[in-house]
């Protein structure tokens, strides 16, 4: 256990489980295609680790600032099916958790979106907003250029993201103030 203060921390498995356990009294497996949220807040003792001796875990986090210090600790999941977000941005963390998303504490607003080969997906970017696009897995065309696995970049002055794939790919957009 260890533990994290005023931080969201938003946690999506790729591949393989991660078992959570906290002082709020949650304790879980999160596996493949699903998200978790835990607000730090005040404060939190938290541990996460691999419950499996023989699979391997892939993950991304992503920490986000609060918009404001001390609020109560809180933690929630969200399994999404494939199809939610296939072909196209699915909203899974927003600060008001509308369509079924995480809530988070921060004006930003999480997309995931799965695309096969030639698939492609466009997400519109309000005047005064920036977005960051991460690619999870696979290759996509961006802007008349090609971003692969890992890699990420930032988006401003721009009035909406597209991306095509050209394998299957997965792709993660931040849609920020």
């Amino acid at each position: 256990m260890h533990g994290h203060r005023d931080m969201e921390i938003v946690t999506y498995v790729l591949e393989g489980a991660l078992e959570h356990k906290d002082s709020m009294g949650n304790g879980s497996i999160i596996r493949a295609g699903e998200l978790q949220r835990m607000s730090a807040g005040a404060g939190v003792q938290h541990s996460e680790f691999n419950p499996s001796d023989s699979d391997w875990v892939h993950l991304y986090q992503i920490w986000l600032l609060p918009h404001q210090k001390g609020l109560k600790p809180s933690y929630e999941e969200l399994a999404l099916d494939e199809g939610e977000k296939r072909g196209r941005f699915r909203l899974v963390a927003s600060p008001d958790g509308s369509e079924s998303g995480l809530t988070i504490h921060q004006d930003a607003r999480l997309y995931l979106a799965s695309l096969l080969p030639g698939q492609g997906a466009a997400h519109p970017i309000e005047r005064g907003r920036a977005a960051w696009l991460q690619v999870l897995r696979g290759n996509v065309t961006f802007l008349g250029g090609v971003l692969s696995a890992g890699d990420g970049v930032a988006i401003t002055d721009e009035n909406s993201v597209a991306v095509q794939a050209t394998v299957p790919s997965e792709v993660l957009l931040f849609d920020l103030a």
